[in-house]
């Protein structure tokens, strides 16, 4: 187990990311959700994350009843705030926004400090909780002078009140994160996509600056949303078709694991997990199977000749992995 900053926090390395069992783009019933939740939790993870915009809700009470059937000490739940559900009359799904459900509920933006407090105690709701253990921000890009004024100061409130044990901000960019590392006391960031095998944009400024400051990092996005995972011209990448550049380079890089006889999945939660500043990796499940998978992944040793390889062909800068 890892601590998060300096809370009392912690969490295991390898952390079950729920936007999946939230029906992230084609719908799974409520058992096929639980068994992910419980193979991943077999396998030894600890540490679930979810959030309201994961599925209108779906996400937090699926995640919620599967965790019912182990001691709450046992386990670090964390879910996000900045989106508020509300009731809708839509008639429609919500594929829109990546979910397939009904859009029985409509998304408001709100890092006000009475919307955020609204917001847990529905999430709280939703999961069958009586508290979280860490609550983070999401995704404020486009609203960080309500984050950083109002959002902030309240997430800081509820953990001097006991509330929450952990506070920070999770986002697709490492550059508001690393404002949020430097003028905060925030104890974690969640950094989706931008520390990967494609993408190590927060390698510049976010994990160095975290790692100085004892802020803790958990990685999200490590296979940048499926590319990683299995590279064909129909995976995604950051939650689009993938260029033919990033897939080539994905290519390239299957091509080097295949060589040192393991997987890119393998190598791609290896590297995320290498930094000294990574508290946890999340990876997502939608399955048994896939839960299982993940965790033989992240078990797997990786070669050091892998890494040289890559430092030797460009794949990798001469520094990383670390």
């Amino acid at each position: 187990m890892n601590r998060l900053g300096r809370s009392r926090v912690e969490v295991t390395p390898l952390g079950f990311g729920a936007a999946g069992i939230g029906n992230l783009y084609t719908p799974m019933d409520d058992e096929q959700a639980y068994e992910a939740v419980r193979a991943a939790w077999e396998r030894g993870s600890r540490y679930f994350d979810t959030a309201p915009h994961y599925g209108l809700g779906r996400s937090e009470r699926r995640l919620g009843a599967a965790l019912r059937a182990y001691d709450r000490a046992a386990y670090t739940v964390s879910t996000k705030v900045g989106r508020r559900l509300e009731p809708a009359d839509g008639t429609g799904d919500d594929l829109a926004n990546g979910f397939a459900v009904p859009a029985d509920h409509r998304r408001v933006r709100d890092f006000g400090a009475d919307g955020i407090r609204r917001t847990l105690e529905a999430s709280l709701d939703r999961l069958g909780l009586d508290r979280v253990d860490v609550v983070y921000l999401h995704d404020p890009d486009d609203h960080a002078e309500q984050a950083f004024r109002e959002g902030y100061p309240a997430l800081e409130k509820l953990r001097s009140e006991g509330v929450v044990g952990a506070i920070g901000a999770g986002m697709n960019q490492a550059e508001m994160l690393t404002r949020f590392v430097r003028d905060t006391d925030v104890d974690v960031v969640l950094c989706a996509g931008r520390y990967t095998l494609l993408d190590r944009s927060a390698a510049a400024e976010l994990l160095p600056e975290a790692a100085s400051r004892g802020v803790s990092v958990v990685i999200g996005g490590a296979f940048n949303s499926g590319l990683l995972a299995d590279p064909t011209p129909e995976s995604t990448y950051n939650y689009t078709r993938a260029p033919q550049e990033m897939l080539d380079r994905a290519l390239r890089l299957k091509a080097v694991a295949g060589r040192h006889g393991i997987s890119l999945r393998a190598a791609a939660l290896a590297f995320c997990a290498a930094h000294p500043a990574v508290a946890s990796v999340l990876a997502g499940a939608r399955s048994a199977a896939e839960a299982h998978d993940c965790a033989e992944q992240f078990a797997t040793p990786v070669p050091s000749a892998f890494w040289q390889e890559l430092r030797d062909t460009g794949l990798l800068p001469p520094e990383e992995p670390s």
